[in-house]
């Protein structure tokens, strides 16, 4: 690997999102994917199996809430320094359909001293299905080690 001082931003941030995934079990096991990851940015999608599905026959909201915060998890971590969420929020427009694949398309809104601010959008591939914001923490350290 490059040194992580020397990449482009766009460089640093997928070298970030690889250095999590290999270690982020939880979004493997979901069976999510990151489809996009930049600055500020992380595109993620996880089709929603039967398992995933609530009393109702609807995705269960804590898998919602579940991609939308793996997407503001690799958004945040994208500039090589860790990140942690702080606070966040979900507010949810529409069902999710059984076998829907889910995208959460997360945005940087603001970053400043050790905090940030990102919104994610989930998505059933016709309509918005939940919107998430979340803010995060700089808690010390990088993702990545100089000269690797």
């Amino acid at each position: 690997m490059d040194d992580p001082k020397t990449m482009t931003p766009k460089a640093l941030a997928e070298a970030c999102a690889a250095a999590m995934w290999a270690t982020d079990r939880a979004s493997q096991h979901l069976g999510m994917t990151i489809v996009e990851v930049g600055p500020g940015l992380a595109r993620l999608t996880m089709t929603l199996a039967p398992h995933m599905l609530n009393g109702h026959g609807s995705a269960h909201g804590g898998y919602i809430f579940a991609l939308a915060d793996s997407a503001f998890a690799f958004a945040c971590n994208t500039y090589n320094e860790r990140a942690v969420a702080a606070q966040c929020s979900i507010t949810y427009l529409r069902p999710g359909a059984g076998g829907a694949q889910l995208t959460a398309t997360a945005r940087e809104v603001a970053r400043f001293g050790r905090s940030g601010i990102y919104d994610v959008s989930v998505t059933d591939g016709t309509a918005t299905i939940a919107e998430f914001r979340g803010q995060s923490r700089m808690v010390g350290g990088a993702l990545l080690s100089s000269g690797v």
